[in-house]
């Protein structure tokens, strides 16, 4: 059996040639899971060369058929030979499956479907473009936003981190925010394990500082409850979002772009004053990120007494991938942006100081961003599905793979996104 998997256009389209029998049949089974992105609604599957058809192997297409129409989707097979035919009409499966005499033909149909479900949203909402990518923007609420931050980013970039400085919080009553902290029986017990973590519709997800470079995940099944998160940094959304946007990007749009791509339109429609809140749940085109090796606390600082980020200092303190990873799958992220173009003169200088100061990329002039996000598996994106719908989807149903601080170079292939356009940024 001889499998492969290449895309036109954005349709997965699969060759399979040879004998599908029962062996190959699972073979062919996880090559698509594989090659399945949770983007995926219109698949072609084409049989040029399959000499053998056995009922495995049409058991492993109807699988297909039926992940494809729960997407809102179909699958399109083509270039069906004379035995492989005659297995399907004797099982009775030629009337079942939606059979095209060449590739060319299978790719058309499929196309035809996708334009008509982005023609429909380009007439709900006029598509914009901004770095490449089609945004469609939706008003949302009209009342202001605002961050609270809570703990020192200096101290935590500089490993002056103290017990008496961690607080605990009930973070099952957290919509979204994101910082440093811990889960653990007590405050002892989760000091030296702080790492990054994202909290997002009362779930917290965070990355221990145990050397493990191995993220942890809890789902609470209701809001309160005895259990705490234990955070030295916190930055914390207060309020709505006031403007969604969906955004497509066939290549992906680098997550330095989106936020751009955000500012810009704000500068364009004359609103926010230059610091963002950003939501987003989508399909990421690659993730590029980061995490703290081990707790900033002051018994470990630099000996140097320079940040966990100097260059003699930040490959004992960072983690980096070097390689875009998680292509395909899901990701939900919450971040805050701040564009430097603006004047940011009308924010507290001392909260703005706790959200700027997380270093940027060499060389780079553009947003000052900090975003964490959470990295699932078989969530089917859908258009008409709504954000936090979106999200509570990924936390309820979706394969939990990976939590990362998101850099500047992870891409998004298609998201909906939630901004909020921060009018006070305040740190008790």
């Amino acid at each position: 059996m001889e499998m492969s998997a290449e895309r036109y256009d954005g349709i997965l389209t699969i060759a399979v040639g040879g004998r599908l029998d029962g062996y190959a049949a699972e073979e062919v089974k996880r090559g698509i899971a594989a090659s399945l992105r949770d983007d995926d609604s219109s698949v072609v599957i084409d049989l040029a060369g399959l000499a053998y058809l056995s009922s495995a192997g049409i058991r492993v297409f109807l699988g297909l058929q039926k992940e494809l129409k729960g997407r809102g989707g179909s699958l399109a097979i083509c270039n069906v030979g004379e035995y492989p035919l005659q297995v399907l009409a004797m099982a009775g499966f030629d009337r079942v499956f939606t059979l095209f005499p060449s590739r060319a033909e299978a790719l058309a149909a499929s196309f035809r479907r996708e334009d008509s479900l982005s023609l429909i949203a380009d007439l709900a909402a006029p598509p914009v473009e901004y770095e490449g990518a089609k945004f469609r923007f939706e008003p949302g609420s009209r009342a202001p936003a605002s961050l609270r931050v809570k703990g020192s980013l200096d101290d935590l970039l500089h490993a002056r981190i103290r017990e008496e400085g961690v607080s605990a919080e009930t973070f099952s009553d957290i919509r979204y925010s994101l910082g440093l902290g811990a889960l653990g029986s007590s405050l002892l017990d989760a000091v030296p394990f702080l790492g990054e973590m994202v909290t997002l519709h009362g779930s917290m997800t965070w990355l221990p500082s145990d050397g493990h470079d191995t993220p942890d995940f809890f789902v609470p099944a209701r809001a309160g409850g005895e259990v705490r998160a234990y955070t030295a940094f916190n930055v914390t959304l207060d309020g709505q979002f006031n403007e969604f946007a969906t955004v497509e990007a066939d290549e992906g749009i680098p997550l330095d772009a989106l936020y751009r791509a955000v500012f810009a339109h704000a500068r364009d429609r004359k609103v926010g004053a230059g610091v963002v809140a950003v939501a987003l749940w989508g399909v990421t085109g690659g993730v590029l990120g980061s995490g703290i090796r081990k707790a900033p606390i002051v018994r470990d600082a630099p000996a140097n007494g320079g940040s966990i980020f100097d260059p003699e200092n930040i490959r004992d303190w960072i983690e980096t991938s070097g390689e875009l990873k998680y292509a395909g799958d899901s990701i939900v992220a919450f971040g805050v942006g701040l564009d430097p173009s603006v004047d940011l003169s009308s924010y507290d200088a001392g909260a703005l100081a706790s959200l700027s100061g997380h270093p940027r990329g060499e060389g780079d002039n553009g947003p000052v961003l900090h975003t964490h996000g959470v990295v699932f598996r078989n969530v089917p994106w859908d258009l008409q599905t709504a954000l936090e719908k979106g999200i509570d989807r990924c936390l309820a149903e979706g394969e939990f793979v990976d939590m990362r601080h998101l850099l500047n170079g992870t891409r998004i292939l298609r998201a909906h996104v939630g901004i909020a356009y921060i009018s006070s940024v305040t740190q008790p």
